[in-house]
């Protein structure tokens, strides 16, 4: 279901770029080809298949938006989302796991890293020589993360930190973490700091894998510090502003959940397409019932408001715009239609989609995550009302 997106009412040229075209292509044919015929499997085993993210980074597409000074595509976000998208229409997990490494990790060092960090970290995660993992949330402080209670202790030129973080994508594999720490006092905006943290660092370790509802081949771990002593030189910007850049990464991030949230509502709707129109009822295919068409009609409409919804915050972060309501809207918005499509994709299928023999019950289980990470729904919802009520 491609869209055929021009000039929008509200002035935006959403038409898809030959730059577009050739890496929604190249992504397309990648996941058909390395992922589709694993899928289950590496579900069930809640495998994490790092070998293909160094491949996706040969191809360019773990560094999407990274300049190609670093090492990168140096494409933008219209580029970054139609990848996410290609990805998740056929497995979620793999595309949960490229946005994280890109948009969270990467885009830290690469939004807020001086020219040496830049230089000494970028071109390692570009490629995928170095799989990046990034650290904010808290067993106890989830939405609420000026609580943390992971803290960095100056000691010379070397913070010593203390503390652990929760569910962390890539925690085990990872190469490289951006940390948020507290530096100062709890619950002040101005007391946490960002930091990057390699693995071999002493007292660097990683706690359980989570045995997840969905996004299973995506992996999931503690991070855990135990007087883990990190160069003051891996000190993202100035001390204190940790709070802020994670405010801003977040906002980029969004945008990757939206479009992995519309890549799975793409899967499940495809699907469900298919289905409706091959499963005989009555003496005839289903897809000429009211009761599912007019789903079908629902899915693609709501698909299709995501899509737009999306677009506009790419195009607004393309040109370093604020986007902190757009980003949050297409978060919202996109990972609710995930949950409604995989939802009525199930129900077309009916005891079918029940089963792990047929793709919808895996979007359905992938789709939840959508509404969690990187903000829940009712975060988004916080977001949005005070950037309309400002």
């Amino acid at each position: 279901m491609d869209s055929l997106l021009t000039d929008s009412p509200a002035g935006y040229d959403f038409s898809t770029s030959d730059n577009q075209k050739m890496i929604g292509q190249m992504a397309k044919d990648f996941a058909e080809k390395h992922i589709r015929p694993h899928v289950m499997e590496w579900d069930e085993a809640q495998h994490f298949p790092i070998e293909l993210f160094k491949q996706l980074g040969g191809l360019g597409m773990m560094g999407v938006f990274v300049p190609e000074e670093y090492g990168g595509s140096g494409f933008g976000y219209f580029e970054y989302v139609t990848v996410i998208v290609e990805i998740a229409k056929v497995c979620g997990s793999i595309g949960l796991s490229v946005a994280a490494h890109n948009s969270l990790c990467t885009g830290h060092i690469l939004a807020f890293g001086s020219e040496e960090q830049k230089h000494r970290w970028l071109p390692k995660l570009a490629t995928c020589e170095w799989l990046g993992a990034w650290g904010l949330t808290e067993a106890n402080t989830g939405s609420d993360a000026l609580g943390m209670n992971t803290t960095a202790v100056l000691d010379g030129d070397h913070y010593i930190v203390n503390g652990s973080k929760n569910w962390i994508t890539h925690g085990k594999s990872g190469d490289v973490a951006v940390v948020m720490v507290r530096t100062g006092e709890k619950n002040d905006s101005h007391g946490i700091s960002a930091l990057v943290i390699e693995k071999g660092t002493p007292g660097f370790t990683h706690g359980k894998k989570e045995n997840k509802l969905g996004m299973r081949a995506s992996e999931t771990t503690e991070l855990i510090f135990d007087n883990c002593r990190v160069p003051k030189a891996n000190l993202l910007g100035a001390e204190g502003e940790g709070f802020k850049q994670a405010m801003k990464v977040l906002d980029g991030g969004r945008i990757s959940i939206a479009a992995l949230s519309l890549g799975i509502a793409k899967g499940a709707f495809t699907a469900a397409v298919a289905y409706a129109k091959e499963r005989k009822q009555f003496g005839q295919a289903i897809s000429n019932f009211q009761g599912i068409s007019f789903k079908l009609a629902d899915m693609a409409t709501e698909i299709e408001a995501a899509e737009l919804l999306i677009m506009q915050a790419a195009d607004l972060k393309n040109r370093h715009l604020p986007v902190t309501k757009q980003s949050a809207m297409a978060k919202y918005f996109a990972s609710e239609v995930a949950v409604r499509t995989a939802t009525e994709a199930v129900q077309i299928f009916g005891g079918y989609g029940y089963t792990k023999d047929f793709p919808v019950e895996k979007y359905y289980r992938d789709a939840k995550l959508c509404t969690i990470g990187e903000g829940t729904s009712e975060i988004q919802k916080i977001v949005i009302s005070r950037e309309v009520l400002r």
